[in-house]
């Protein structure tokens, strides 16, 4: 889990022996007891997980996950990302940084053939230092979100690594 290369949104892939119902229900298993560490939604063939709500910050990650049937059990995919505003709030930002780099770069450029005063074309380097340093930011908030992700990883891994699974359906 300690990784020193930066991702935009880190992922993980587990193969386990368990049918995905087993799985899912070893996970809702480990968010139920009192003990648990994290919060999370259990469905039909995925989970989100999140830091309690009194633990949490702006850049607070959660933790996406999927299963697979396998031939052999199951494959669980994780994925980690900022919560949906967050990431929301990035994307706008940068398409936003982006339709604004075009419409005046064509505008600019259309003044340059015309012979007209291309000042505007002033703009584009400025947004582009407020890309990148929106870039850096994000950076700077995956940093601060690190030691959550790590608490995440862990909680997914003690829930599915514990002790073996027992399904009360099968008792007689």
């Amino acid at each position: 889990m300690a990784s020193s290369r930066y991702q935009v949104r880190p992922r993980f892939k587990i193969e386990t022996s368990y049918t995905s119902e087993q799985l899912l229900d070893r996970i809702k298993q480990a968010l139920d007891k009192e003990s648990a560490t994290c919060t999370g939604q259990v469905h039909s063939q995925y989970a989100t997980i999140y830091i309690p709500h009194k633990n949490q910050h702006y850049w607070s990650p959660q933790l996406s996950l999927s299963v697979e049937e396998t031939e052999s059990g199951c494959t669980l995919r994780g994925l980690y990302g900022p919560r949906p505003v967050v990431w929301t709030m990035f994307i706008f930002f940068y398409s936003l940084i982006g339709v604004a780099i075009l419409f005046i770069g064509v505008i600019g450029l259309s003044y340059l053939s015309l012979g007209k005063s291309t000042s505007m074309l002033w703009f584009i380097p400025v947004l582009v230092v407020i890309f990148l340093t929106l870039w850096l930011v994000a950076h700077f908030g995956q940093k601060l979100g690190h030691n959550q992700m790590v608490i995440l990883h862990t909680f997914i891994e003690n829930s599915i690594r514990s002790e073996p699974y027992s399904d009360d359906s099968d008792q007689t």
